[in-house]
Parts: structure tokens; sequence; C-alpha cells
């Protein structure tokens, strides 16, 4: 099948690059210049772990291009990725799909099958589709489907190949079907709906997830003030089939590109319907509440946090990845900052994205280099590499071995035997 991909982020080159394993051919396109040109010489703009090797695999049936219009000629079926970042206050931002869809809608030469495959508010798909419209002067047909996406970051492709289900709303069911084509060598259970469940069902499942990492992290200061274990507790509620064990680890809250957009989103469109969703702004409120939490242990370890030097483990909002946008690290690094910490961090992958956003931090080379003359080391992402430390050798780096463990690698017990004064979440 021919396919167009729109954007060339995280879920659209990892779409366009699994699709392409499937056999398809398929046109990625986008708008930077620079980005387009380094894809051609298989320079990636993302790190994900085994994308690089499927681009190489598959460069016969993939194309790079800034052309939209003639990627949509030669298209069957267009996938719209691009980014929909929150505003101010909270709503998705829509211009660059509307900007898609306009440019699609001049584009037409026939009848093609339109995606949404980025997260867009209940009602988007109806919305694209009277653009298209409005921009082809009816003189081609197409349909509005929306497929929305749920890989995660560090595990995409696994994701994409692995899928629990996938999701297809769309108007008529001969356009469902023809998307659902692509997908059918993978051999999961496809959900065909009406366009606005399927915008929904993406909110729902995301808002669900950051639901879960909120409670437990709400659990986790619970235990730590009537003496319970937090991860004794989430792996007895985890054994419950009702409850599960995924998404129950304490820890510093959450970040990424995904939870806190599409939980602030949902509040949005829920608030435009005259609904308050008291839960959700709870979610929010306690993943706020979380970056606070750690900001106090911190100060609670060495008696006061001015002035201090500090090191930080982890600087991506997850492992196995390089993106830092709303990573819990940001903000404890800024509110460190500003009390005159001195603070040198490392990250085995996002640091090239961090020196961009981040001043006043000294980066460093490796996780010992970090530790080196600090008087507490913070971890804020879980990389199993931090996990197989040599912590003799760090302890001995540091000039005051305090640890404050802000994804719980740690056990409580060694790290105090080793001399550590040592801090998790939830965790006594």
């Amino acid at each position: 099948m021919k396919i167009c991909v729109v954007g060339t982020g995280y879920v659209g080159l990892v779409t366009g690059v699994c699709m392409a394993d499937l056999g398809n051919d398929v046109i990625c396109v986008d708008i930077d210049e620079k980005k387009i040109a380094n894809l051609n010489k298989n320079i990636l703009p993302i790190y994900e772990p085994g994308l690089e090797e499927l681009v190489k695999r598959n460069k016969a049936r993939l194309t790079f291009t800034l052309d939209l219009k003639a990627a949509v000629k030669k298209s069957e079926i267009i996938f719209i990725a691009v980014g929909t970042p929150p505003r101010a206050n909270g709503e998705a931002d829509l211009s660059f799909v509307k900007e898609v869809a306009k440019q699609i809608g001049k584009s037409l030469n026939g009848y093609k099958v339109i995606v949404d495959k980025s997260t867009v508010p209940v009602g988007m798909g109806d919305l694209v589709e009277s653009i298209i419209e409005d921009n082809s002067n009816n003189k081609f047909k197409f349909d509005v489907v929306s497929s929305p996406e749920f890989l995660k970051e560090g595990s995409a492709i696994q994701d994409f190949m692995n899928p629990d289900r996938i999701v297809i709303g769309a108007k008529k069911k001969d356009a469902a079907e023809k998307v659902a084509q692509i997908f059918k060598p993978l051999a999961t259970k496809v959900i065909i709906t009406d366009l606005r469940s399927a915008e929904m069902i993406k909110y729902a499942s995301n808002s669900f997830l950051a639901t879960k990492i909120s409670f437990i992290n709400e659990i986790a200061n619970i235990c730590e003030k009537v003496g319970a274990d937090v991860e004794t507790v989430a792996n007895g509620m985890g054994i419950d089939r009702r409850i599960g064990k995924l998404f129950l680890n304490a820890g510093a809250g959450f970040g990424g590109s995904c939870f806190p957009k599409d939980v602030s989103a949902l509040v949005n469109i829920a608030r435009k319907e005259d609904y308050e969703p008291l839960i959700l702004n709870a979610v929010i409120e306690v993943n706020k509440l979380q970056r606070k939490h750690v900001l106090g242990k911190i100060k609670k370890i060495l008696g006061t946090i001015e002035g201090r030097q500090i090191g930080i483990l982890g600087i991506a909002f997850k492992p196995n990845t390089d993106d830092i946008r709303e990573a819990v690290a940001l903000d404890i690094i800024a509110a460190l900052l500003e009390k005159g910490c001195r603070i040198k961090a490392f990250d085995p992958v996002a640091m090239p994205n961090a020196r961009k956003e981040v001043k006043g931090v000294t980066f460093v080379k490796d996780s010992y280099s970090a530790a080196e003359n600090v008087e507490c080391l913070v971890i804020l992402t879980e990389w199993n590499e931090f996990r197989e430390l040599d912590m003799k050798k760090i302890k001995g780096l540091m000039k005051n071995p305090a640890i404050v463990d802000g994804r719980n690698i740690y056990d409580p017990d060694k790290m105090k035997k080793l001399g550590f004064a040592y801090t998790g979440i939830g965790r006594n």
C-alpha cells in the first residue's frame, strides 16, 4: 500500500518506519529542512531503541521529503502525525493539524483516506473533514478516520509491532477497513468505532494511566506517614487482576509529551461542556505536589538546600528516550537553582537536549562524575545503568553520602548498610 505520514516526530517517524517494515511504500513528510536532510543521511532526530536499524533495513520502501503536495498525490492513505502541544491554558494547540488538513485539501487528486494519528480533541475528525472540503472545492471524495497511537517512548517499536489493540474510528465502514488492512500482519484485535469514540479512547486511556501513577504516589506519601512500604503495597495490589501491576511504580511523578498534555486537554474538553472533572484535576495536582515532595526530601536529608552542591542522575522523563518534555528533572533542577545550588547532572542519552533547555548546570560525562564532591545525589530517571553502579565507589566520591531516590531503584536496607543517608518514595 502507498502511504504518506505527515510529521517525523516520535509518533510519525516510528509509525512510518514500522509501516514500511510491514511491506508498505511510505513517504514521510516534514517542514523541517534540516530534519529531512538528516533523515536522508540516516541521521535520526530522536533516540528510540531499534529505530535506526529499522530505517536502514527499509530504506528501499522509505522516502523522506519536504514536498507534502507530491506525497499526497502519490499516496492512498495519509496519516497526520504532527504535534498538538499544550497551550498555556491546557488546551491542545491544533494549528499544525489544521494547516496539514488545509494542504491535503489543496493537494487531492483522487480518493484518499486521511487518518488522524495525532492526539486531538473529540470532534477534530469532523473539523479536519470540513477543512479538507473547504480547500479541495469538493472535487474529489475522501474519508477521515481516527486511529490514535498507543506507543510508549523507549519501547515504541515493540508497541507498534505487538499492540494490545488497534482503534479505528470512521463514519464509513469501508474507510475503516481500508486502514485496518495496513495492520493485518500484526494479528491483533481491531476495534472499529465512530470517530468521536476513537478520539475519546486515546484521552481516556492516557488519563487513566496517569491516574494510576498519581494514585500510587499519593499512597506512597501515606505509606511514609504510617510506616508502610509502598513497593510491598503496590505488589499486593497489582496481583489483583482487576487492578494489575503496570503503572503502580511510586516516584517523583510523571512527565513526557503525553500524560500531562492529554490529562490537561481532557480537563478542557470537559469544561467546555460545563462539566468539572474532579478526578482529573486531582491527578494533575498530585503530580505537581510530588515534585515538591522530592524537594522536601532533599531539604530534610541535608537540613538546608541553599548553596549545596547536588548531583542529578537522569534528565529524560523516562528511560530509553532522549525526550525531556515535561520531565520531572527540569522542575527539580529549576527549583534547586533558585536556591543557589550548584548542580552536576548526567543522563545517558538526553544531555544534548538538556543543554539546549537548561542553563546554569554542569553536565558531566558519567554517573561517577555526577557524584564527585556532591552533598546529595538525586535519582530522577530509572535508567538500568544507574541500578548497576558501584555504590561503594559512589560513596567514596561524594562529599556527603546522601541519596534521594526519586524512582525507588535501590534497596533501602542495602543503601543504609553501605553508609548512605538514603530516602526513597513511600519507603521507610
